[in-house]
């Protein structure tokens, strides 16, 4: 998970408030693309939509684009600071390209999103001890059956293309997330991405990367600089049990971006990194959901 260690210092969206949050539910929303030179406008709808979960119920959002369909679904896994108006708009962008998106409050059996409001500080113990108790109840366990029961939902939405094979991408605490539905539902997901993923190889017997001879999917794992410093090794982990379990995947360290580089209004946020990492999962998507 991420700590001290690796997620740097002050984190701090300023659109980020629960009157906010709100304002968009169930809205149609028009978005302009972010990448440079784009011109063109795609209309998206938005939803809040609470998704029936074995432990309860997630408070999630979804979006698609305005039209008849269907199209391919991803799922997002937030990074450890849960479902927010930047994550939000990580899902408008995706589905303007065409997908259906559920971007799922990893939370829900503590609290409704968003969990945090304003500044936050993972140098400052009283910050991190607001997160860390959440966390501590996504299990292994506990993340297969979220699984299970977030791609049900996708596969329930009338504007999703179950004859596609569906994605998957996760930031920071997410990466486990991806490795574990990709190897839990592999009949389904087609294309797994993880953005400075915390953790992915450890030595428990849960190890995220375990879950990789499960896979069925390609799998671009993006990993931050100073990630790579930290455990330089991990990399070499991860290489190697995706050629022995002979999967097309692609392991790349994004030299001078930190943990956090992907997520507007993260301290180490890096703007041409996170769009050339943008870039790179558009093309995975295109060439396995598309």
């Amino acid at each position: 998970m991420c700590d001290e260690f690796i997620h740097q210092g002050l984190t701090h969206d300023p659109t980020v408030s629960r009157r906010t949050f709100m304002v968009n539910s169930a809205a149609t929303v028009v978005l302009s693309s972010a990448v440079a030179g784009a011109q063109s406008q795609t209309k998206v709808v938005e939803k809040d939509v609470n998704v029936p979960m074995a432990a309860g119920v997630s408070d999630s959002a979804l979006f698609y684009p305005e039209g008849k369909g269907p199209w391919p679904a991803v799922l997002i896994w937030t990074d450890i600071l849960g479902l927010r108006p930047v994550f939000r708009e990580m899902g408008r962008r995706l589905a303007a390209q065409g997908y259906v998106v559920l971007v799922p409050n990893p939370f829900y059996r503590s609290a409704k999103a968003p969990v945090v409001d304003g500044a936050f500080d993972f140098s400052k113990p009283e910050d991190r001890a607001k997160i860390m108790p959440f966390a501590a109840l996504m299990t292994a366990d506990a993340q297969i059956s979220d699984a299970k029961d977030y791609t049900t939902f996708l596969d329930q939405q009338p504007q999703t293309n179950k004859s596609k094979k569906m994605g998957v991408q996760g930031y920071c605490m997410g990466g486990p997330l991806v490795f574990r539905t990709a190897g839990t539902v592999p009949g389904r997901i087609g294309a797994a991405a993880t953005f400075h993923g915390g953790g992915l190889v450890s030595d428990k017997p849960d190890s995220p990367h375990l879950m990789i001879p499960k896979m069925k999917a390609e799998v671009l794992c993006c990993v931050a600089d100073n990630d790579d410093k930290r455990d330089p090794t991990a990399k070499d982990t991860l290489k190697k049990a995706f050629a022995d379990a002979q999967l097309k995947a692609t392991v790349e360290v994004f030299e001078g971006c930190n943990h956090g580089w992907t997520v507007r209004g993260s301290q180490p946020y890096n703007e041409a990194g996170a769009e050339r990492a943008w870039t790179e999962l558009t093309a995975l998507y295109q060439r396995n959901l598309a």
